[in-house]
């Protein structure tokens, strides 16, 4: 087997301890091997980046052990050092065989060989905002559930305007839950319904509950968490669009995507950079993102084409992108509703946010805005099918006779 890097160091990473086995092959073809063990501390770090560099190192393989990794990464990379992160799944040792020790020099083996592939480590910008968009996807979870617990203790006090309006969060029912928090009486409330469809009878006696003392002591309390927490939301997503000045340009470009706006663009992009030549083509880095088919073939038969897991973050944003896209005048649309007859809606989901991600590569490799191509699902569906729909009618009695005159 060819070797392709001849001073490679392979690290063992935890949480308090490093455990470090260089390889280095001399001018004589003889194999050198090192071992050290460090401690987790920044001098610690600092230690171990400087000792592989007075040793020479060309290639660092450590796994993506939890996130411990982040800290040994970002001290091998101010030391300007190649370091490769790899998925702990793909550099598996013999079973029985594990030790720190054994499993640092094996990751120095494959990393020798060029039998392992780094994974995508964006730019220490990206690293960083990362955390800010994460949180704020917790941040927006919260939300969420909060205002579900409020609508829950709503339909437990025998509040029913869940049910008369489409979106109890929206302006006008907003406006009427306060009311009832504030303790107003129905009729009062019913003038706040603005336009709201419901009957105004009807919505009367939605409001006509058993609100008790703990219902109201709980109603505010989530009321006040709603509010802080909307706040939290809208600081977050300034900062969020702020922090897109040097990426202006693929910024711009993502938002003229169906499905997306400044905060949906602004996540996506610190998520995959702006840089995706790197993926080589648009296969590849839909399969990164874990929405293309997956491949499970044996003795010729294919067994299952589910989709692995990935970049969950990515997959969440591109799906959320892809259920509001399925509702803009797009192809996308056109798409949805072809597939979700015979598919079922979240399959369909997943096969729009595949072409929506597929169409992202276009767009920040050939730096174009989005221009929709206009491509009719339906009538490509009926051109296909159409003999095979005709030959059934008639085969089953559906197909009018021809009658003489």
């Amino acid at each position: 087997m060819e070797i392709l890097h001849k001073r490679v160091a392979g690290i063992d990473v935890h949480r308090m301890k490093h455990v470090v086995t260089l390889l280095v092959e001399g001018t004589d073809g003889q194999v050198t091997k090192q071992t050290r063990e460090f401690g987790g501390f920044k001098r610690d770090l600092k230690a171990l980046a400087e000792w592989l560099r007075e040793a020479n190192i060309e290639l660092v393989i450590l796994e993506s052990t939890g996130i411990y990794w982040k800290s040994v990464y970002a001290h091998l990379e101010n030391a300007g050092l190649l370091a490769w992160v790899v998925n702990a799944h793909h550099v598996k040792h013999v079973p029985g065989r594990k030790t720190d020790v054994a499993d640092s020099e094996w990751l120095a083996q494959l990393g020798r060989y060029g039998l392992v592939r780094g994974s995508l480590i964006p730019p220490r910008d990206l690293r960083e905002l990362r955390l800010v968009s994460r949180y704020r996807k917790k941040v927006a979870d919260q939300l969420a559930a909060e205002k579900n617990r409020m609508h829950k203790l709503l339909d437990d006090a025998g509040i029913k305007l869940g049910g008369l309006v489409a979106d109890i969060n929206g302006k006008a029912a907003k406006a009427i839950v306060d009311g009832l928090i504030d303790g107003q009486p129905p009729e009062r409330l019913i003038l706040l319904a603005g336009r709201l469809k419901a009957p105004r009878d009807a919505l009367l006696a939605s409001l006509d509950g058993d609100l008790s003392a703990r219902h109201i002591l709980l109603l505010s309390e989530l009321r006040a968490h709603v509010r802080y927490l909307e706040e939290r939301l809208t600081k977050l997503d300034a900062y969020l669009i702020g922090a897109m000045a040097p990426y202006e340009w693929a910024f711009k470009l993502l938002q003229t995507l169906p499905g997306l706006d400044e905060v949906g663009a602004a996540m996506i992009l610190v998520e995959i950079g702006d840089d995706l030549a790197r993926f080589g083509s648009a296969d590849r880095f839909a399969s990164w993102a874990a929405l293309c088919p997956g491949n499970h073939e044996s003795a010729g038969k294919r067994k299952s084409g589910k989709t692995r897991k990935g970049n969950t973050t990515v997959r969440y944003l591109m799906c959320e992108a892809a259920n509001a896209a399925r509702r803009t005048m797009t192809v996308f649309k056109a798409k949805y509703q072809g597939l979700v007859v015979r598919r079922g809606h979240k399959k369909a989901i997943v096969a729009i946010a595949h072409k929506l991600i597929r169409t992202i590569y276009f767009m920040l490799t050939r730096r174009q805005a989005y221009r929709d191509s206009g491509f009719d699902y339906a009538a490509a569906n009926v051109k296909k099918n159409a003999p095979r729909w005709l030959k059934a009618l008639k085969r089953f009695g559906y197909w009018p006779e021809a009658t003489s005159a």
